[in-house]
C-alpha cells in the first residue's frame, strides 16, 4: 500500500478539500486525486463522495480513516527512529565492558537527557564497521583504520583517547604482588590474548608491542568470553593478560585477580572514532568535546606507530 496515498487520504478527509490537502503536502491537486483514486482501487471501495464544495467521506471512508491515521503515524515514527538528528545517537563500541562504553556511560551520566544508543557490531574487520558508518547504520564507530589512505574520503577518523594497559593476573602468578611493572618485567612471562583476529587493528598493535619490548604474547585458541579468560587466570600460576585501565571486568571475589599498572613507559592503546566528514549526527560534537576533558597520559607513553 502506498503510504503517501494514505497520507493524502487522511489530509483530504480532515480538510474536506483536495486543493488544501495538496497545498499542505506540497503537491498538485491532480497528484492528490490520482493517489486517492489508486488507493480506492486497491481497497476496492469508494472512500469519498465528491461534491461541489469538496469531498465527503463515505461510510467505508469513515471506517478506514482511524486505521489510515495509525498507518501514517506509524510511518512517521519509523522515519523519526532512523533519521540522524531525530533518532538517538548510535555509536558502535568494541564491547559493553570496553573503555569506549565506560567513557560513553560517564558522559551519559553527566548528560542524562542525551538519547544515546550504544551498540556492538561484533565484527573483527574494521572495514565492516566503516561500511556501517557509510550506510548510516551507525553514526560513528570506535575503530581504527591504521592506513589513513584506506579510509573512505567521506569519513574522518579522530583520536578519541588513549587507554593505558594493565597486567591482569591471578593470586599465584609471580608478578601478583607488584604495585607497578615496567615492560621489562613482562619479558619471559606468557601474556595470553586469545582470539586476536588477523587484519584487525589490535593484531597490528600486538605485533608492534611484542617487537618493541620483546614480549611473549600468546594468541592461541578462540576467545570463549571474558568469564572463561578470568577463570583461567584465577587458576593459573603462569598466565597473564593485558586489559585497558578503563575496561570494566567483574569476577567472583574468590578469584582474587590483580590489576597492575604498566609504567616507564606506560603502554597505551589508542582509541579512534570514525564518523562522517559532513553532516555528522548533531550529538557527536558534545561527545568529542568530552574526550578533551579526560586526563592526559604521561610523556613517557608508548603508542603504536599510527598514533605517534
Amino acid at each position: 500500500m502506498d503510504t503517501e496515498a494514505v497520507r493524502s487520504f487522511v489530509r483530504a478527509a480532515e480538510l474536506g478539500q483536495l486543493q488544501q490537502a495538496a497545498d499542505e503536502l506540497g503537491v498538485t491537486q491532480q497528484a492528490v486525486s490520482k493517489r486517492i483514486a489508486a488507493l480506492e482501487r486497491e481497497v476496492g471501495v469508494r472512500l469519498f463522495t465528491r461534491t461541489p464544495r469538496g469531498v465527503l467521506l463515505t461510510l467505508d471512508g469513515q471506517a478506514f480513516l482511524p486505521h489510515a491515521r495509525s498507518i501514517v503515524a506509524g510511518v512517521d515514527r519509523a522515519v523519526t527512529a532512523i533519521r540522524p538528528g531525530s533518532r538517538a545517537l548510535r555509536i558502535d563500541v568494541l564491547g559493553l565492558r570496553s573503555a569506549q562504553a565506560v567513557i560513553l556511560h560517564d558522559y551519559w551520566r553527566s548528560h542524562p537527557g542525551v538519547e544515546l544508543d550504544v551498540v556492538t557490531l561484533r565484527v573483527d574487520d574494521p572495514g565492516v564497521a566503516v561500511a556501517a558508518v557509510q550506510t548510516g547504520d551507525v553514526d560513528a564507530t570506535f575503530r581504527t583504520i591504521t592506513d589513513p589512505a584506506a579510509l573512505p574520503r567521506e569519513l574522518e577518523m579522530i583520536r578519541a583517547f588513549d587507554s593505558p594497559l594493565e597486567l591482569l593476573v591471578g593470586p599465584r602468578h609471580p608478578l601478583a604482588s607488584a604495585r607497578a611493572l615496567t615492560p621489562a618485567h613482562l619479558r619471559r612471562h606468557r601474556i595470553w590474548v586469545p582470539g586476536i583476529a588477523p587484519r584487525s587493528e589490535w593484531a597490528e598493535f600486538y605485533d608492534q608491542l611484542t617487537a618493541e619490548f620483546d614480549l611473549r604474547v600468546d594468541a592461541a585458541g578462540p576467545h570463549f568470553g571474558d568469564e572463561v579468560l578470568l577463570d583461567t587466570l584465577a587458576d593459573s600460576a603462569d598466565v597473564a593478560t593485558l586489559v585497558g585501565s578503563r575496561d570494566r571486568y567483574v569476577w567472583p571475589a574468590g578469584h582474587d585477580l590483580r590489576r597492575i599498572p604498566i609504567v616507564d613507559p606506560v603502554i597505551a592503546y589508542p582509541i579512534s572514532l570514525i564518523l562522517p566528514r559532513t553532516n555528522p549526527h548533531p550529538g557527536l560534537r558534545a561527545i568529542v568535546h568530552h574526550f578533551g576533558s579526560l586526563a592526559p597520559l604521561p610523556e613517557t607513553t608508548w603508542l603504536p606507530s599510527w598514533a605517534r
